[in-house]
């Protein structure tokens, strides 16, 4: 009888497991659209505070605002990329592995949470997708700042704050870059 009793512990152990993984799938799907979303928040923000800033004679200082939205907009796709990350390894690392434990003599558990990550052409994309995170998050709010440091007049107080929102696109680029996940599985 006591075996039956492991069995069954061991049957409601699974179904918490994969409950589990049910769960921790969806908060990952959610925030892989809300990411994706970002991006698109950016690319309109970008578009609106540009086309405020050159209406109506221009006012280049507008300009000033794109920085932080890009950095704000910028660090919830990293925050957001990163647990979507997170959510993979723990599938991969923990989760899976607890309940093949269970499973002995049958298949590797959530197979595709590895294969997709052995992909041969995955640091390319990753690389490539680095470089698109940076142009947008980072390259193109320096754009704006240079387009106002060049615009007539640039006054004192103006120029130190675009020296600090530089400071805090640098901030983001390192992080962009640091969690990059450029290497192999």
């Amino acid at each position: 009888m006591a075996g039956d009793e492991n069995t069954e512990g061991e049957a409601v152990a699974g179904r918490l497991l994969l409950v589990e993984y049910e769960q921790v799938k969806e908060e990952q799907r959610a925030r892989i659209g809300f990411r994706d979303n970002l991006l698109y928040a950016t690319l309109a923000s970008m578009a609106a505070i540009i086309t405020f800033s050159f209406q109506n004679h221009g006012q280049p200082e507008l300009l000033l605002l794109l920085p932080p939205a890009s950095v704000l907009l910028g660090w919830a796709y990293l925050v957001n990329d990163e647990k979507i990350s997170a959510i993979g390894r723990y599938v991969r690392e923990d989760l899976g592995p607890r309940l093949a434990l269970l499973t002995p003599g049958r298949p590797a558990v959530f197979g595709w949470e590895r294969a997709h990550r052995d992909d041969h052409r995955r640091i390319s994309r990753k690389r490539l997708q680095l470089a698109a995170d940076l142009l947008l998050f980072c390259v193109a709010p320096i754009a704006a700042l240079v387009v106002y440091w060049v615009s007539e007049p640039v006054r004192a107080v103006l120029l130190a704050v675009s020296v600090a929102e530089v400071a805090l696109i640098a901030v983001l680029a390192v992080q962009i870059v640091l969690y990059a996940d450029l290497h192999r599985p």
